[in-house]
This record gives structure tokens, C-alpha cells and sequence, in this order.
């Protein structure tokens, strides 16, 4: 049994090896990269340091340029193009999401080589506030060890799919990866227009629980208070007043501002969605439509 399971490990990291690339954007420290579909690298965006003369290198000795197709500093996701890379791609997990104490191989490249750990999947959580007014909706970690350069590696289960993209970049002192169907997403946008769009509202708030008697059928009991309304934005010019507790966006419950966000991000900007508030112990629907996030710092 221990044979065999050593062999499926070493088949699983020689399947999946060749499907990681060197990535080569900084001065000091290569990365890694996942071919996700066939000529596209999804890899991390902090391991960039410039957006030309960038390169990769294949488990075969090739070297070929690199073109940045777009970044996502947010989820530190960023996605490059390959003319002639001739590499099939990794098979990615379902959207399911991975279970805690599942095993959990790291492959990546570290030096000239690549090279595997191997350990379990210890925790899934998320939001997490990456900054830049932006938050990752879910997040893997693991205590699968991340050799210098894994960023943009590939965190793989038993059965060999790729489960998420590795990062250093936006949890210190752990290992975490960010979710395939995350990054699929991700990629997609970046594909489309070479960002992702992130919207806002244009209040401030904090969350509140609500009493039961005004509790109105609001799913969870709770949502955010607006204690402040930004002039010229959504919230403004829908109508939106202080004191008014939003508890739902586009039928989905808002319980705190990380939420608020991830609802935010995507196929909603650009559109006017109805927003649920409660307004003197009464329930409201505003139209709102929702702006691209720009410089005017707004939550």
C-alpha cells in the first residue's frame, strides 16, 4: 500500500510538473506558472516586477517569450500568453470546494528545477482583505511547504486536478492558494479586458444584527448600517439615506463589508441591481446601479 501510494504521488507530481512553468519577471527570484489552456500561463501577479521582456521555461529546456495579457493584484492572479509553448494543460478541480484534511501535493519550480511538497489541505477560509478596496472571496491553506519561487504553482489533490494557484503574496506566514474556479474567473476577466471589474456603492457602513421584531424575513438577521453617503455615487443617487441598514444586493444577503464587496466584483458593475434596505422598520428596494471602482475611496 505505501509502494503504491508513493508511485501515485510521483506520477501525479511528474503529470503535473509538466504542465508548471518557470516565470521569469523579476530580477532576483523566478516564479511558477500554471498552463490553464493551451499558450495561456496563469501565475502570480506580485512575482511580475515589469510588464515586458518577460519569459518561461518548459520542463523540456525550451525558453520562450511571454506576453502580460492583464493582472489582478487583488487575488495577485496574472495571466500570460505563450506563442509555441505546445504544453498540454493541467486538468483543474470541479468547482466543488477542496475538504480540510484532504491531501495536497505543491508543485512549482524553485532554482532550476521543479520540485514537489507534500502535505494536507489545513484550513479554507475567506473573505480576505487583500487591499486595494478589493477582497478574495475564498482562499485555500495548506501546510504543504512553499519553496522559494512556488508562487503561481500548482496545489494539486490526490486524484491529480490542480485545486488552486499558489501565493505568497497575500497571507504572510502561511501557505494559501487561490481557489481554481476563483482563478478561472479571474483569468476569464483578465482574457476579456485585462482587468477585473470591481464595483462600488459609495457608502460607509458597519455591520449590525437586527432584533427579531424587525427582522422583516431578512435572511441571517443582520447587515450593514450606513453611517455615511458619498456625493455623486450609486447609493447617493438611488437614494440611499443614513441610518439605512442594507441587508440584501441582487437577492443575495449582505452580513459585512468583505461580503458587500465580493458581491460587487464582476458581471454587476456597469448595471443597476436592487438593493434591500430597512428604512423605519420598513423593507425598501433601491435601484442601484453600480459603478466601476476608480479613486474615490468608497465601501
Amino acid at each position: 500500500m505505501l509502494s503504491a501510494l508513493s508511485d501515485g504521488m510521483a506520477d501525479t507530481v511528474e503529470r503535473n510538473g509538466s504542465k508548471v512553468v518557470r516565470v521569469n519577471g523579476r530580477r532576483r527570484r523566478s516564479a511558477s506558472g500554471v498552463v490553464y489552456v493551451p499558450e495561456m500561463v496563469l501565475t502570480a501577479s506580485h512575482a511580475l516586477e515589469r510588464d515586458e521582456d518577460l519569459s518561461v521555461e518548459t520542463h523540456d529546456g525550451r525558453t520562450l517569450e511571454a506576453r502580460l495579457v492583464g493582472r489582478d493584484p487583488a487575488s495577485d492572479l496574472a495571466v500570460l500568453k505563450v506563442e509555441g509553448l505546445r504544453l498540454d494543460a493541467a486538468k483543474l478541480a470541479e468547482e466543488a470546494p477542496p475538504r480540510v484534511g484532504q491531501v495536497a501535493l505543491a508543485v512549482g519550480w524553485s532554482g532550476d528545477n521543479v520540485r514537489a511538497t507534500f502535505g494536507i489541505v489545513s484550513a479554507i477560509g475567506g473573505p480576505l482583505r487583500t487591499g486595494r478596496g478589493a477582497t478574495l472571496e475564498r482562499y485555500i491553506q495548506t501546510d504543504a511547504m512553499s519553496y522559494p519561487g512556488f508562487s503561481g504553482g500548482a496545489l494539486v489533490d490526490a486524484e491529480g486536478a490542480v485545486i488552486g494557484v499558489m501565493t505568497s503574496g497575500l497571507a504572510r506566514g502561511v501557505t494559501i492558494a487561490v481557489p481554481t474556479g476563483i482563478a478561472q474567473r479571474v483569468a476569464q476577466a483578465l482574457e476579456g479586458q485585462g482587468y477585473v471589474k470591481r464595483g462600488y456603492l459609495g457608502i460607509l457602513s458597519q455591520p449590525v444584527r437586527l432584533p427579531a421584531a424587525q427582522r422583516l424575513g431578512v435572511e441571517g438577521g443582520g447587515g450593514l448600517l450606513v453611517v455615511g453617503v458619498e456625493e455623486d455615487t450609486p447609493a447617493g443617487r438611488a437614494g440611499m439615506l443614513l441610518g439605512d441598514i442594507v441587508v440584501a444586493l441582487d437577492g443575495q444577503p449582505v452580513a459585512d463589508t468583505e461580503n458587500l464587496q465580493v458581491l460587487l466584483t464582476g458581471k454587476r458593475v456597469g448595471t443597476s441591481v436592487p438593493v434591500q434596505v430597512v428604512r423605519g422598520g420598513e423593507l425598501k428596494t433601491l435601484d442601484v446601479a453600480v459603478s466601476q471602482r476608480g479613486e474615490r475611496r468608497a465601501r
